[in-house]
């Protein structure tokens, strides 16, 4: 972990796309400003690990439920691009 000392104004630079500004210091929290590439995503701690947690149980999801999943969808979208199950015979 790199730690750095900034004061108010001051900048860290990341890979040259990367600008985080110290904008403000009010006791224990700090404002910072961060310009980054559109395609680069950019989430509070909290948040990022809500969503890391969020996929995890996702990727988890079984086969059984992956296939109710996909009968409702045929029942709701009779005729559409959704995969027929695949015969056991």
């Amino acid at each position: 972990m790199l730690i750095l000392t900034r004061k108010v104004g001051e900048e860290i630079t990341i890979a040259e796309q990367i600008v985080i500004s110290v904008l403000e210091v009010r006791g224990s929290q700090v404002r910072l400003g961060i310009v980054a590439p559109p395609s680069i995503t950019i989430h509070r701690g909290e948040i990022y690990e809500r969503i890391r947690e969020e996929n995890l149980r996702a990727g988890r999801v079984g086969h059984s439920e992956v296939g109710a999943l996909s009968e409702r969808l045929r029942a709701i979208f009779p005729g559409s691009a959704v995969p027929k199950k695949p015969s056991t015979e």
